[in-house]
């Protein structure tokens, strides 16, 4: 491998960033952290719910008979990453121990996705809410799902998977994902007073 090699960006380097920014995008949704759903309003919140958002699409990805499905899933975890890595710099997390952050990062990023994918894949809406309030919420207990937003986070999950999986590849691959609207978006955009 020639030098200018370690220079090249990789064929799905852009797209995946493109696809974890919009992915970033749907998470940010204040509806996400108002009654309804009622995700804390933190640094931990906010990581579950772009964690989330990542895991579907990534999910999305790797089910597309497209070889290049499974590459684009690796550029967008990459991306994700690295703007981990890069948001604890910003914080001032220390040299020495960014690297210790971001592993027991993406751990739990991999938990969850997997735990998240395996509700979706089997259809398991119960497992789905299991999931959501013990790593969103933090909850635990047979009854943690329904005290919480968990249910409302499950549909919205769910509506996510659906409508990326009916996206076609060719546009995901060069980075466009369309996230649904969450109930609190499609309420203010019917809104008189949301022009």
């Amino acid at each position: 491998m020639g030098l200018l090699a370690l220079f090249r960006r990789k064929p799905m380097e852009r797209p995946g960033f493109l696809l974890y920014t919009a992915a970033v995008t749907a998470a940010r949704d204040p509806w996400f952290f108002g009654p309804a759903i009622g995700v804390p309003d933190t640094l931990d919140g906010r990581f579950d719910l772009v964690g989330l958002h990542v895991g579907v699409l990534i999910r999305r990805l790797h089910r597309d008979p497209d070889p290049r499905g499974a590459e684009a899933a690796q550029a967008v975890f990459d991306a994700m990453f690295s703007d981990m890595d890069m948001n604890l710099r910003e914080m001032g997390v220390g040299d020495m121990s960014v690297g210790k952050r971001v592993k027991r990062m993406w751990e739990a990023f991999h938990g969850r996705a997997q735990a998240y994918a395996a509700a979706l894949d089997a259809g398991d809406r119960a497992a789905l809410e299991a999931a959501l309030a013990r790593n969103v919420f933090r909850a635990s207990g047979p009854d943690a799902a329904a005290a919480i937003g968990a249910p409302a986070l499950a549909a919205h999950a769910e509506r996510v998977a659906q409508a990326l999986s009916a996206q076609p590849t060719a546009a995901l691959l060069r980075g466009e994902a369309s996230f649904p609207p969450t109930p609190g978006a499609a309420a203010a955009a019917a809104s008189p007073d949301a022009a």
